[in-house]
C-alpha cells in the first residue's frame, strides 16, 4: 500500500512537471518531511499513531516520498482567490482523510494512547495552513510548531525522555 502510493504521488509531482522546480519548494518539503522526523523521535516510545509497513516497504522510506511530494504538490499549485484557495484546502484535506480512511480499513495504520481518526482529521486541518505558512513565514510557522508539539505532548502525555550524560560519569 506504502509503495503504491509512493508511486502515484511520484507519477503525480512528474506529470505536473512541479519536480523540475524542486529548489523553489524545497525548504517546505523539509519542514514537512523534518516534522515527521521530529515525531518519531520524540514518541519513539510512545506512538499516538503508527504507520504498519508492507511486505516490501518501510514506512519510513515511502513517508520521504509522500509527504516531501505532498508539500510540493500543495504549495506549486496554490491558486489565487478566496474560493480557490478554501477548495485548495479542502481538496487536500479531503485526500489525507481518505489515504487514513483506506488505511485504517486496511490495518496499516493503528492508534494509541488517546489518539484516533479524529485526530488525525484535525491534525490534517491545520496541517496544511502551517504548510502554506511555513512557505510564506518560516520563523513564524517554527515557532507556531514549537507549541503545537508542546501541546501534542502535554495533551497525549507522551513521555520524552532525552538522555542527559552524567558528569564525572563514564
Amino acid at each position: 500500500m506504502h509503495i503504491l502510493l509512493a508511486l502515484v504521488m511520484i507519477v503525480i509531482v512528474w506529470k505536473t512537471g512541479l519536480w523540475r522546480k524542486w529548489e523553489k519548494y524545497h525548504t517546505v518539503m523539509l519542514y514537512f518531511a523534518f516534522g515527521n522526523l521530529l515525531y518519531n523521535f520524540l514518541t519513539a516510545n510512545h506512538f499516538l499513531w503508527r504507520l504498519n509497513s508492507d511486505i516490501l516497504s518501510n514506512h519510513t522510506l515511502t513517508e520521504f516520498i509522500i509527504f516531501p511530494s505532498t508539500a510540493m504538490l500543495f504549495i506549486g499549485n496554490f491558486p489565487e482567490g478566496k474560493g480557490k484557495v478554501i477548495r485548495h484546502y479542502l481538496w487536500y484535506i479531503g485526500w489525507y482523510i481518505a489515504v487514513e480512511v483506506v488505511f485504517l480499513k486496511a490495518g496499516y495504520i493503528e492508534y494509541q494512547y488517546g489518539w484516533n481518526f479524529w485526530w488525525s482529521v484535525f491534525f490534517d486541518c491545520f496541517m496544511f495552513p502551517m504548510l502554506r505558512l511555513f512557505y510564506k513565514r518560516p520563523l513564524i510557522a517554527y515557532v507556531i510548531s514549537i507549541f503545537i508539539g508542546f501541546f501534542f505532548l502535554w495533551w497525549f502525555k507522551v513521555p520524552v525522555h532525552i538522555p542527559v550524560e552524567e558528569r564525572g560519569q563514564k
